[in-house]
């Protein structure tokens, strides 16, 4: 038995979050389609992000890793090339799925492996709009599964009307990418709202993307005009810890800087203050489309609420599906020792990729 000692020192008055993961990912990438410097800061060194970058690097990018500190050279937009080799994508969906989209409209030829889980999960929702669109993708297990190459094409893809069957971000992210060298207007429709980082850092980059309600088109593109400089603010799923133990331990008013604030991922401070918590947030910016804040969390005395339905999706870092079980990640749990609170809604997420077992939906409240 492990035994946990009560903690007998305050809080720090000040916390610094490491960089966001999916703005990580795409700050690399988009970067990569300038033919500008980009200097990208607070950069999340995590695996996945560094397998985005090996794969950005053999697609003709050049990368060079400081730490925390990336600088990003690319060749335009039309001036990836043919690898010389197979890109590992590792255990990173993200990198593998926006970079079929990057490379569907490229004329070369790339294969995409990863590790034994990531050539375990499925990839037709991705390849079945990019095919639309006029790709030619061939992969193992009747083109759902790694390997998977994506075959040269001399003509531009075709602009199409995506209606999404299930939200994802990821899926969105990779037509959206190709869709920049379309034929035409794109336009995807999502069934409820998702990430829109993708969206958010194009726009900063100069494309023409617009979007209304559930909604989005992308222009095609002659080329991207990346800013020097991108600050990767911290990720608000790390971020959730720091926040929810601020509210119940004594203390003065805990401050954590640059924390990314974009309305899709914020979820988990609009139930905090449903529940009493007293959070501010101040010196609100923004970098490579991004917003960003800093917030002070100070000591609060909490209340039970009951969310669920269009709150969960905002939420999905926060909830997890590991080993059979269902967890409540830390920044919930540590709640239970101070209000009581029923979720509600968590048969959507049994539609994401954490494949949530039929029980949650006959079982959809969590206690």
């Amino acid at each position: 038995m492990k035994k946990i000692p009560p903690m007998n020192r305050k809080m720090r008055d000040e916390i610094t979050i490491p960089g966001d993961k999916s703005i990580s990912h795409r700050a690399i990438m988009l970067a990569g389609l300038g033919n500008t410097a980009v200097e990208i800061e607070n950069f999340l060194n995590g695996a996945d992000c560094l397998s985005t970058i090996n794969c950005m690097k053999s697609l003709g990018v050049s990368v060079q890793n400081y730490g925390g500190k990336i600088f990003v050279l690319g060749n335009g937009l039309f001036g990836l090339r043919e690898p010389d080799n197979v890109l590992d994508a590792g255990n990173s969906g993200t990198t593998l799925r926006l970079l079929l989209g990057l490379t569907a409209p490229q004329n070369f030829i790339t294969t995409f492996t990863g590790d034994d889980s990531l050539r375990n999960r499925p990839m037709a929702r991705v390849i079945n709009p990019l095919t639309e669109m006029g790709a030619s993708i061939v992969g193992r297990n009747d083109n759902k599964n790694l390997p998977i190459t994506v075959l040269k094409t001399s003509k531009k893809l075709h602009a199409i009307t995506y209606k999404m069957p299930v939200a994802s971000a990821q899926v969105k992210s990779a037509i959206i990418l190709a869709a920049l060298y379309a034929d035409g207007v794109t336009t995807i429709i999502e069934p409820a709202p998702s990430r829109n980082h993708t969206e958010k850092m194009l726009k900063a980059f100069g494309a023409n993307i617009e979007t209304s309600g559930n909604e989005i088109k992308i222009h095609p593109a002659e080329k991207l005009t990346a800013p020097k400089k991108i600050i990767v603010p911290g990720d608000i799923s790390s971020a959730a810890y720091w926040i929810v133990f601020a509210t119940i331990f004594q203390n003065n008013g805990v401050t954590i800087r640059n924390v990314g604030v974009n309305e899709t991922r914020t979820g988990i401070l609009d139930v905090l203050k449903m529940m009493g918590a007293r959070i501010e947030i101040f010196n609100r910016r923004e970098s490579g489309g991004e917003p960003a804040a800093d917030l002070q969390i100070k000591t609060s005395r909490l209340h039970g609420v009951e969310f669920g339905g269009e709150m969960i999706p905002r939420l999905i870092d926060e909830i997890r599906w590991r080993r059979r079980l269902l967890k409540v990640k830390l920044s919930f749990a540590m709640l239970a020792s101070c209000a009581s609170r029923k979720l509600t809604g968590l048969v959507r997420l049994s539609m994401s990729s954490t494949k949530f077992p039929r029980a949650v939906s006959k079982r959809p409240t969590t206690r």
